[in-house]
């Protein structure tokens, strides 16, 4: 489901329940998530996860609308998939996954999708198998909104948003939060779960993909134009990232629905 979200910081929330298993790529905007297992601050590129049967609550205090690429499974399919892959229950013990690189080529996959027309459900499975292993391993509460002040980040995690391909010095973004750059490195990675470099490297390399794959843009213009000055830079980041090298992810994710600048 390709969830669109309107509401903003004057719009109450409330409380809903979720009928399927479900795992959620936030494509844009900020929000805070409620569920019984605590609050998680949710940006671009983080991994919503809810249980089947369970209530939680999405809320903007710190701005307005969001986007969410959804996919929800039947728990008894789920349940197989768990098994399969090794996991030993079928619960997440958690809200969310943030923006990692484990999950960057099964998540960009799934947004490139949209545009592509690729067979959604061979996705869906991919990505969840790669969250149950993840969520699987990792220890519950790996980033928490209440831990931290989310409402000093949200502002700078907007600004990052809309101007990814401009330069965005620690130190500037430490005073858009009003913080020391110390406290702010500390407080970004409590709520997001990253660093802001990570973050933005992140957000770069989805926006690189993209262009890659939609349009016919020469590896080194889609370079400069998502932030990177170096093409060495990028071509080393990206096949760290992707497992491909940007010319050989073209080829390898190549589709009728290509666009050509004007």
């Amino acid at each position: 489901m390709d969830v669109i979200c309107t509401a903003g910081p004057h719009d109450p929330s409330f409380e809903e329940r979720y009928a399927w298993e479900s795992i959620s790529i936030v494509m844009s905007g900020t929000f805070q998530y409620r569920t019984e297992r605590g609050r998680s601050f949710m940006s671009a590129g983080t991994i919503l996860l809810g249980n089947s049967g369970k209530p939680f609550e999405c809320s903007h205090d710190h701005g307005e609308g969001d986007r969410c690429l959804s996919f929800q499974f039947d728990p008894t399919f789920f349940e197989r998939l768990a098994r399969d892959a090794g996991a030993s229950t079928t619960t997440f013990a958690y809200g969310a996954i943030p923006p990692i690189r484990k999950l960057a080529a099964p998540a960009t996959r799934a947004l490139l999708a949209m545009h592509t027309g690729a067979a959604f459900e061979e996705i869906a499975v991919e990505l969840a198998s790669e969250v149950i292993a993840i969520a699987g391993r990792d220890r519950p509460g790996r980033f928490s909104a209440s831990q931290a002040n989310p409402a000093r980040i949200a502002g700078v995690l907007q600004q990052m948003e809309s101007r990814s391909a401009e330069p965005h010095g620690l130190a500037g973004l430490a005073e858009i939060a009003g913080l020391s750059p110390y406290h702010f490195l500390r407080t970004f990675k409590r709520v997001t779960g990253v660093t802001p470099h990570q973050w933005l490297l992140r957000s770069r390399l989805r926006d690189a993909a993209y262009r890659l794959v939609i349009t016919r843009d020469s590896v080194t213009d889609v370079a400069l134009d998502c932030g990177f000055d170096d093409l060495s830079n990028f071509i080393r980041s990206f096949k760290s990232e992707f497992g491909l090298s940007p010319r050989s992810y073209r080829r390898t994710m190549a589709s009728p629905t290509v666009v050509t600048r004007s």
